[in-house]
């Protein structure tokens, strides 16, 4: 264990040294986020998911940087170039960007102006001029370096040799690229232009093509549509700086006085920061900034991604889907309470009162047949239009008809995984059985989809891509850990995101699921090939079992507590069963009396909470929604329309609101509130509920402007 990476974290994340080494040790041990933070708080100190994963993150930084600094010392050994002067500055560097700058000068270079001068012999004139001796006549000392066979032809030629060096020097200082880093960052511009010829094909970016802001405060989205604009070729992007400023600060670290030696080291400073740290400060703050916009992005994506994740269920119901569609037709499918096809069809409702009046008659006869329960329609083409003529029929009984967001129902449809579970189906029965569980389980169904292509995030192929890997996938475990997984009716993409599991575990436990049936017990998972003592431990507390023998097997109790359960059982008098029913005996319980080494308060409190409400889902319930009757495409859309809607996405400059007519509407940040609003997520939520006022509508362009301002 590194102490000294323990020390840091600590300090950066205000956490107590114990509870930073003790998480590591448990990530070192093969542990989950998860299981640590709700099976480990007494190692940990309650430390909750996030912290947890900040220990993780900066952990692996830490190693990132240490690797590093190593492969820099061997290099450094092997051309000979170590000091211990060097070795140590090296050991003390806090960043990466400090640990290459101090690595910088010793980088093995191409051939630059600077070395070709070197060759010539022109480094200690360099030297003699950099230190600006008063008395010295730098053009008279430059007459003794002419050497016309190493292609110096004047004193001028060596000269601008020596100033070349010094040039590099400047670029190379650690305090000079510290300063003038600084400078770019708090006074620094992103300015973009359009590229010649490109003003057509770029109209996108027309609010681009002649715009400038300050870096420190140009906002995530607006970084990342500059640099993919540049990065298509419709806009050239830099950072600029006030270049007085920038020289100043050169001529205060190098100029020494108003000599004539003085006046050439000036010169080589200008050019230094003109031709090469300018732009290499300006490489590195497009740098630095785009890691700051994807970190933005990603968080945003993330948040948006746990609140569709983590969407009120509907529940075990018979539901009929639909897959809305004009000229092909509704696709029709009937699923029962385990999400399971029974039945698919079409039905025409678009086309004429005859067959639409025979597709009312195939729809009620399903509902008879299958006790339909719910109707789940997708929110794609036709969906208003067939949400109306659903409502239209007569059902004999109160069936909600509920609109899903359907984004990503076709990939999933088109998938492998699709392909597995249905594969005598075609797509359009797929993406309606998708549509269906989505609105029973969408925690459960949506697992089975690439997260970004659920359609809650924005740039989300412009930022770091295996940045933005981790963090879907930590809030992916996160999710379905924080729920449950029922065993014997999981799918194996679900499964594969319970903490200690993955792919090969999961597929084992579908054979074994499929070879011996449903599981009993818990037990009964360590007869599972490969699924040994740590992956039981990471994983058992987060499976459940519904009626099973053990009633604890169906709750988040470990199975490494089912002991303290019994005690407690046996001392007050009742069986496990009755301490789970009761909440007059586990009044009785004394938790103090169970505290032991290794369990405490913080584990024997969430017991009983569990004991109270086993395998409870932290979810919200359910609750029906409606969009406004005709209003159905965006030409029955008018300004000043008070409209019920749902938050479908969540960016940094507004919320995007699903109106019911196939186009969101757009919420800006200034209108989400009557007060300021500084985060839109401060405000709503992705599957949120919300009433809004047309501000604006463009036909043409397809854009609505919303409020949320009372």
């Amino acid at each position: 264990m590194n102490q000294i990476h323990i020390a840091k974290i600590s300090s950066q994340l205000s956490l107590r040294p114990n509870q930073v080494e003790a998480t590591a040790e448990l990530l070192d041990g093969g542990a989950t986020v998860p299981f640590i933070a709700r099976y480990r708080k007494e190692a940990t100190g309650s430390l909750d998911e996030v912290a947890v994963m900040a220990i993780r993150d900066r952990l692996s930084q830490l190693k990132e940087l240490d690797d590093r600094r190593g492969s820099i010392i061997k290099s450094l050994e092997e051309r000979e170039l170590l000091t211990e002067e060097l070795k140590e500055q090296i050991a003390r560097a806090e960043t990466m960007t400090i640990l290459e700058d101090i690595y910088l000068p010793y980088r093995p270079k191409r051939r630059t102006r600077a070395t070709i001068a070197r060759e010539k012999g022109l480094e200690p004139l360099a030297e003699l001029i950099l230190a600006q001796d008063r008395a010295l006549d730098p053009a008279g000392e430059a007459e003794a370096f002419v050497d016309q066979s190493k292609g110096v032809e004047s004193a001028e030629d060596a000269l601008a040799g020596a100033r070349d060096i010094i040039a590099e020097w400047v670029n190379e200082d650690q305090t000079a690229r510290g300063r003038i880093r600084r400078l770019f960052s708090r006074e620094g511009s992103f300015r973009t232009c359009v590229v010649k010829g490109q003003e057509a094909d770029g109209r996108k970016y027309e609010d681009y093509f002649d715009w400038a802001e300050p870096v420190a405060k140009a906002p995530s989205h607006r970084i990342l549509a500059m640099r993919r604009g540049a990065r298509e070729g419709f806009l050239r992007l830099r950072v600029e700086v006030p270049e007085e400023q920038a020289l100043r600060i050169l001529d205060d670290l190098f100029v020494k006085g108003h000599s004539a030696c003085s006046a050439q080291v000036k010169e080589a400073a200008c050019d230094g920061y003109k031709r090469l740290l300018s732009s290499s400060m300006g490489t590195e703050i497009l740098a630095a900034t785009r890691e700051r916009a994807d970190s933005e992005a990603i968080r945003v994506f993330a948040d948006n991604l746990r609140e569709l994740l983590l969407a009120p269920p509907l529940g075990r119901k018979n539901v009929l889907a639909i897959d809305p569609g004009f000229r092909t037709g509704c696709k029709v499918v009937c699923l029962d309470k385990q999400g399971q096809l029974k039945c698919s069809d079409v039905v025409y409702p678009h086309q004429g009162d005859r067959v639409a009046a025979s597709g009312a008659s195939k729809i009620t006869s399903l509902c008879k047949q299958y006790d339909i329960e719910a109707i789940a329609i997708g929110n794609g083409t036709a969906s208003r239009e067939t949400e109306s003529f659903i409502r239209g029929i007569q059902l004999g009984k109160d069936i909600p008809v509920v609109m899903v967001n359907e984004s990503g129902a076709s990939i999933y449809s088109a998938s492998k995984v699709a392909r597995e579970e249905f594969p005598d189906q075609d797509v359009t029965v797929r993406g309606a059985v998708s549509i269906g569980r989505r609105l029973t389980d969408p925690l459960a169904e949506l697992v089975k989809i690439d997260a970004k292509s659920i359609g809650v995030g924005q740039y989300q192929h412009d930022v770091d891509q295996s940045m933005l890997k981790q963090s879907l996938d930590d809030v992916v475990t996160s999710c379905v850990n924080s729920v449950g997984v029922e065993v014997n009716t999981a799918s194996k993409q679900l499964l594969t995101y319970v903490s200690g599991l993955g792919p090969q575990l999961a597929q084992n436990i579908i054979a074994y699921r499929n070879e011996n049936g449903p599981f009993t017990s818990r037990r009964q998972l360590k007869k599972v090939p490969r699924l040994g003592a740590k992956a039981f431990e990471q994983a058992a507390g987060f499976l459940r079992i519904r009626d099973a023998a053990n009633q604890l097997d169906s709750s988040a109790v470990h199975p490494e507590s089912y002991r303290i359960v019994a005690s407690m059982a046996c001392d007050v008098g009742g069986s496990v069963a009755e301490l789970m029913a009761d909440n007059s005996l586990r009044a009785k319980v004394q938790l103090q009396n169970y505290v032991s080494e290794t369990v405490g308060l913080p584990t024997l409190n969430d017991i009983m909470q569990e004991l109270a409400r086993p395998g409870r889902d932290p979810r919200e319930q359910f609750e029906t929604f409606s969009f406004a009757d005709g209003v159905e495409k965006i030409e029955d859309v008018e300004v000043g329309m008070r409209l019920p809607g749902i938050v479908t996405n969540v960016a940094a400059f507004g919320a995007f609101v699903d109106i019911g007519v196939h186009q969101d509407g757009l919420v800006h940040i200034s209108q989400l509130a009557d007060h300021f609003v500084k985060e839109p997520s401060d405000v709503v939520k992705v599957q949120q509920k919300v009433t809004v006022t047309v501000l604006a509508v463009d036909i043409a362009r397809k854009r609505i402007s919303l409020s949320m301002k009372e």
